[in-house]
Formats: structure tokens, sequence, C-alpha cells
């Protein structure tokens, strides 16, 4: 991928902006969702609004680590932008009476472990890991979830939604792997040595022991929706290509270590990796719900209300 104009980039996020306001929520349609779709399609748009707001706390969290003004102008616009999606799709929830007035969905627990892991440490971590980490995340869960969410739903103002949040995540994904390059320039010992520094962090590997499982648990209920996972891998493959198109990108220590965990996800036949992920996905299940995190306080600011 060529090299992005920031300033210019970020003028287009600028002159791109949307409101909920911006559509009618009463529109014909909704009827269309099928009593068969109703149940599974909401679970899934609820994992669908956290996963956005993953995203945000991430770009949040990267804001602070910009190297340049442009850059954390850019990250801050993003991070309103995942806001704006998630409520978006509380909208779409409401529209197809699946949240009642003032409802918010609960996150799964995998996915309120992460939140909860971000919602700590997430400012602490360094941009080269938030800024490897997030375009995975985008690149296979935006990109796959509203790749079949398309394809399955079929009322007219989903689309039109969807439509704009698309447009939204490709400006995202170009910043993304610019900045998976731009990550990958300096000397192969510097980098090596800061990545081995930061990758014994404990703060960093209790990241991990959330991550590894969220992932294998949002594949069993993208499969349980009825999308074959060679879609997703499908998806994730699309890290790998991107994100290695530069010698600058393949030199980035964190590229090649995302790298490989994709192609550990991919690879079922791995058996010393999913047996053990599997496994904390199902432990995870077990976790009595007076154990787990609160759901962080940001989550009152969340709105299906169609306001600009």
């Amino acid at each position: 991928m060529p090299q992005l104009d920031l300033e210019k980039t970020l003028r287009r996020i600028k002159e791109n902006q949307w409101a909920l306001a911006d559509f009618d929520w009463d529109a014909p349609g909704a009827e269309m969702i099928s009593e068969e779709q109703w149940p599974k399609l909401k679970a899934f748009m609820a994992d669908l609004t956290w996963i956005e707001h993953i995203g945000a706390r991430g770009f949040a969290a990267m804001a602070k680590k910009a190297p340049n003004d442009t850059l954390r102008e850019i990250y801050t616009w993003f991070h309103a932008e995942e806001q704006r999606h998630a409520n978006a799709e509380l909208a779409l929830m409401r529209r197809w009476g699946m949240l009642k007035d003032g409802e918010i969905p609960e996150p799964n627990i995998n996915l309120r472990l992460t939140i909860e892991w971000l919602d700590k440490y997430s400012d602490e971590m360094p941009l080269n890991v938030l800024g490897s980490v997030i375009p995975m995340l985008e690149v296979t869960l935006d990109g796959a979830l509203c790749k079949f969410l398309l394809d399955e739903v079929k009322d007219p103002l989903c689309h039109q939604v969807f439509k704009h949040i698309n447009a939204d995540e490709a400006r995202h994904l170009g910043v993304d792997f610019h900045v998976l390059e731009m990550l990958g320039h300096g000397p192969t010992y510097r980098l090596a040595l800061e990545t081995l520094a930061t990758a014994i962090n404990p703060k960093l590997l209790l990241g991990v022991a959330v991550y590894f499982p969220l992932l294998n648990k949002m594949r069993d209920n993208i499969v349980a929706m009825g999308l074959k996972e060679e879609k997703l891998y499908q998806a994730m493959a699309k890290f790998e290509k991107y994100g290695g198109e530069t010698p600058e990108g393949r030199r980035n220590p964190w590229y090649q270590l995302m790298r490989m965990h994709g192609r550990w996800v991919i690879d079922r036949s791995n058996k010393l990796y999913h047996v053990p992920v599997d496994a904390a996905v199902k432990a995870s299940g077990y976790i009595p719900k007076s154990w787990l995190p609160k759901v962080p306080t940001w989550v009152n600011k969340l709105t299906w209300q169609p306001t600009a």
C-alpha cells in the first residue's frame, strides 16, 4: 500500500463525518428480519457493538502515543468514529426490537475481560504494540463480521448504515497499515531489543492471555451464526498481505509476531495452540458473574438516540 499523506487523510476524515440523525430509523425494512434470524442476530450485534469499543479504547490509547500532532488528531477522530459505530449498531438493534429503551447489551465474558485489560493497561502499552494489534483486530473482526452481516440481513437501512461504517473502517485500515510500516523503520537490533523488552512485560502477557481466547471465542460465535471459518481466515490473511507489502513493514517485529499468531489461528491442525486456547474459552464460561469486573462506567455514554 502506498504511504499516506496524513494531512490529506485528516481533511478527508473531517469532510466525511456523519451522524445517526442522517438516517430514517422508522423507514420500512425492519420486518425483513426473520424470526429464525432474530435471536442469533441479537447476540451477534451485541458482540459487534462491544468490538467497536475495543477499537475505540485502542485508538484513545494510541492518540496518547502518536509521534506527531496530525496522527494524534486522526486517532482522536477514529476514537469518536468507533463510538458512533457502536451507537449506530445499538440503534439497529432497537429498530429490530432487540433492546428496550435505555438498555445496553452486556459483553460476553471474553469481550469483558479484554475491555477490562484495555481500560487498565492500554495507556501504558507502547505504540508499536497497539499499532500492530489494532489493525489485526480491525481487518479480522470488523472485516469478517460486517461482511457477513450485509450478506445475511436484507433490511435496506442496515446496508445504508454500514456503507458509512465501512467507509470509516477503510480509512482506519489505511492509517493502520501506514503506521505498521512506519514502526518498521530503524536499526534491526534496536527494534528487536525494544520488542523483547516489551514482550516480557507481565501486563502485556496478561493481555495475551485474554486476546488469544477472544479470537477463538469470536470464531466460534461466527460459525454459530452460519459463517464459514474460511471467510474469517480470508479476512485475517489480509493483515499479512497488506502489512508485509513493504520491506519496512516486514521489518517490524510486532508485524511478524502478529503474522505468526494469525497463521496459528488459521491452522486448526495446530493442536499445541488450539487445544489450550479453546480450553481457556471453555473455562472462561464457568467464571461466576460476581467475579467479573464491572462493566466500565463509560458504557453510560452509549446511546441509540439519533442525535447529530
